[in-house]
């Protein structure tokens, strides 16, 4: 395996998503394979405690991998190999042919979230085809209905989110809302991305400084407030149902399952804004399984899908270097 050619497509590797956008994947380059691990100073132990978006998100990562490299006519395939203590998920290595994939390089550079305002959601086919893809790794993907009952567990999950301590203080860690920072086009969240603008940025900003005196004062609830109603955006929302039992080696496979469906809905015009509260606060999320009828542990991912008004902004990427460096590079996209 030529690992200088896939090392000089690893950037556009970079642009698989993360809860975040913590980009928490790291790459070992061995003699006969490349290692997928991840860095625990890009987890999120307060917002993703069990560390299931952490696995989705390398199970993307790898999915992403293998669909760059199989467009640049490299031959690779996927060994997974989970072991916590090694934090390693798997291997990128040989492979007789290029993995087989209807998605391209400039698919997965194309790519974004959106958090802005959608003029359709998913049609009958699309949803289907989504369906299609999850069903093949004994999933499914589930409208939501009830939009009325949906507003209610939104409100709810983001007043819990707010109300806790460490999950804002680890979302400050990430939220990137001064252009003049470090970071700002690095990783993280940023004002543009998250569609606020300069003021909004720095009322935000004011608000979690003084987030410890103002907490007991009802700062949650205003904050939750102020996130404003994305379901007023426009759109469906669409659940991903994992099959019953998945282990943790199991969420990187499906995270690979997220990474193809995000795709799917991209080449059909479509985009989506994770709306991963929902799945994270245990309340809501036990309400969203009864909504769904499926057990509330297998509903992995949720997301407002719809067709873009306008394009979205281009979220930040780092990419490691040898050494422990950080380089951003803007690479040259093929598209045939």
């Amino acid at each position: 395996m030529d690992l200088a050619a896939f090392h000089a497509l690893e950037p556009l590797c970079w642009r698989a998503p993360s809860a975040h956008n913590t980009q928490p994947w790291r790459l070992r380059y061995e003699r006969w394979a490349i290692t997928v691990g991840w860095d625990p100073a890009d987890a999120l132990p307060a917002g993703d405690p069990t560390g299931r978006d952490l696995r989705l998100s390398l199970g993307a990562f790898v999915e992403t991998c293998l669909i760059v490299a199989a467009d640049a006519g490299l031959r690779l395939d996927w060994a997974a190999d989970h072991d916590e203590s090694d934090r390693r998920v798997g291997r990128l290595r040989p492979a007789r042919q290029p993995y087989r994939t209807p998605f391209r390089t400039a698919d997965v550079w194309d790519r974004r979230t959106h958090r802005g305002r959608f003029t359709a959601g998913p049609d009958a086919d699309v949803v289907a085809a989504v369906d299609a893809v999850a069903r093949r790794a004994g999933g499914a993907v589930r409208a939501v209905p009830a939009a009325g009952r949906l507003r209610a567990l939104l409100r709810t999950a983001d007043r819990q989110v707010y109300a806790d301590p460490s999950v804002v203080a680890e979302l400050r860690r990430w939220l990137r809302l001064d252009r003049s920072g470090p970071r700002y086009r690095a990783d993280g969240l940023s004002d543009s991305c998250l569609g606020l603008g300069r003021a909004t940025a720095a009322g935000l900003r004011a608000a979690l400084a003084a987030y410890p005196a103002l907490r007991p004062l009802g700062l949650p609830r205003l904050l939750a407030a102020a996130g404003g109603d994305p379901l007023a955006q426009g759109g469906g929302v669409l659940a991903l149902v994992a099959p019953p039992g998945l282990d943790s080696a199991g969420q990187v496979e499906f995270g690979r399952v997220l990474m193809r469906m995000w795709l799917t809905l991209h080449t059909a015009g479509l985009a989506a804004h994770p709306l991963s509260q929902l799945v994270d606060v245990a309340t809501t999320r036990d309400a969203l399984g009864a909504l769904l009828d499926v057990a509330p542990e297998r509903i992995v991912h949720v997301a407002r899908v719809g067709r873009p008004a306008a394009p979205a902004p281009r979220s930040a990427r780092r990419v490691e270097r040898g050494g422990g460096g950080v380089r951003t590079r803007t690479p040259a996209v093929r598209v045939g």
